[in-house]
């Protein structure tokens, strides 16, 4: 990390994310306004998920954000677990509502209701929509893209006619999640099923990709969960089976949102500001004139029909021709990750070539007029690469797989914050009791993570009470 990541890595979040034009305050406590750069991220991710629900035959519908109070009254674990976070709707005008409103928190009770009149049949099944909305969760602590009193997501919500069906779809998207955050993001993720206090509000099973950030801290990064026939019971969603029986479907939801887009701010970026991976990067390639250009109006011309040939080829290119100094509008350019700048002053022209520098390494490279185009391309292709290798080099170095009693993790806490750097993962045996997870968060702020899928080896001693383990879980501190 970085000097300022080190000393304060919330300041060097909040203070980058504010330079950069990402974001703004919003005069509602906890909102934030998106402004172009930091919308444009989202835009991306929903593209590159909208490719996989096309190509499964997932189709994007839209719901009301206003759901009645009654039907939170239907699933009872559902409404306890959003109840602190809900805000309502109680009053038009000066006229009282018969019935409060609540500001989605999550649209299961919402979907559940329509699937109980649009699946009747075997026939119906699979039911499967996803929709692109605001969620309201009135936090009491947030963070601008992490966590926010409102914030955008993605939903999919499905219906099946059995269990094994069910499941293949909550861990076909587990997957499809994992490949967008690390192949798109460049993010890598740890692929998980929740443990029970962790759990989805009224899911029978929730799983996760949990990311780690670069001061050590965990993200939840997506969700999806198999909710058994619990909402199908509660909202009466049966269809007639082939043998004409009545019974309850299975049904699924599964979400992303744009916290992911603070994760990939605190994932990749340094002490000059934002570092993105080309996919995801609003801007990809920035041209700049430099030197005495102005008096020479071939060098502008020159830029001009270099820019129109990188985005023809589906680059997204920006031309800074203001009258900044260079290294002005060099550290302005770094600040907001443009992942590759490139230069072209009078000698240059002259010379046949421009002056490239890529965003996450050091150096400037020279590269011919006829080979600009490929060399782009091919630079952009390694960084995408080189950005999720060095995350993934990065998470080794944090997590910790020598920790096996509570004091021994109170030890590594204790040392992490003298030397100054990261608590990461740590690799626990876990009893399979709330009562050992709840000790643990009193005593450390440390929360399970996830029972991973692929753990790197297994532990047998339960952390706290050294009796043999059940699982072997990831535990961290978290966003």
């Amino acid at each position: 990390m970085t000097n300022l990541q080190r000393e304060d890595f919330s300041k060097w979040y909040l203070q980058t994310i504010q330079k950069a034009d990402l974001m703004a305050y919003s005069p509602v406590r906890g909102c934030i306004i998106f402004k172009p750069d930091g919308f444009e991220l989202w835009e991306h991710i929903q593209e590159e998920f909208n490719k996989f629900l096309k190509k499964e035959g997932i189709r994007n519908a839209y719901f009301p954000m206003l759901i009645p109070q009654s039907f939170f009254m239907k699933e009872s674990d559902h409404i306890e677990g959003f109840a602190p976070e809900l805000p309502w709707v109680t009053k038009v005008g000066n006229e009282e509502l018969e019935e409060p409103l609540a500001l989605r928190p999550t649209s299961e009770t919402m979907i559940g209701s329509a699937f109980s009149e649009w699946i009747n049949s075997y026939r119906d099944l699979p039911y499967e929509i996803n929709q692109w909305a605001n969620v309201f969760r009135w936090e009491k602590k947030t963070l601008p893209f992490l966590r926010t009193s409102e914030f955008l997501w993605q939903e999919g919500h499905t219906a099946h006619a059995d269990e094994t069906d069910a499941r293949k779809r909550t861990m076909r998207v587990l997957d499809a999640y994992a490949d967008l955050i690390e192949n798109f993001l460049a993010i890598p993720v740890y692929k998980g099923q929740k443990t029970p206090s962790e759990r989805f509000a009224g899911a029978v099973d929730t799983y996760s990709v949990e990311a780690m950030m670069r001061d050590g801290k965990a993200v939840q990064a997506g969700t999806s969960h198999y909710m058994g026939t619990k909402f199908a019971e509660a909202f009466d969603i049966k269809y007639l089976t082939k043998d004409n029986q009545h019974v309850f479907a299975h049904t699924t939801s599964w979400g992303i949102s744009t916290r992911l887009i603070g994760s990939l701010i605190m994932t990749h970026g340094d002490e000059q500001g934002l570092v993105f991976p080309p996919a995801m990067a609003p801007t990809q390639v920035v041209l700049m004139p430099v030197g005495p250009w102005k008096k020479n109006p071939a060098i502008l011309e020159k830029l001009v029909t270099i820019k129109e040939e990188l985005a023809a080829n589906g680059l997204r290119v920006r031309l800074d021709d203001t009258d900044n100094t260079p290294g002005f509008k060099f550290n302005e350019w770094e600040l907001k990750g443009a992942c590759l700048r490139i230069e072209c002053g009078p000698r240059d022209l002259e010379n046949g070539h421009v002056m490239t520098k890529l965003r996450d390494v050091e150096g400037k490279v020279a590269v011919d007029f006829a080979d600009l185009t490929s060399y782009v391309e091919e630079e952009l292709g390694k960084m995408q690469v080189r950005l999720l290798e060095n995350a993934r080099a990065r998470n080794k170095e944090n997590e910790h797989y020598d920790i096996d009693t509570l004091e021994q993790l109170q030890a590594h806490i204790e040392k992490c914050k003298a030397d100054n750097t990261p608590t990461g993962f740590v690799l626990i045996g876990w009893d399979g009791t709330a009562e050992t997870e709840a000790k643990i968060k009193e005593a450390t702020g440390f929360t399970t993570r996830n029972i991973p899928f692929a753990a790197p080896m297994e532990k047998t001693v339960d952390l706290i009470s050294g009796k043999p383990a059940k699982y072997t879980v990831w535990i961290a501190r978290a966003y």
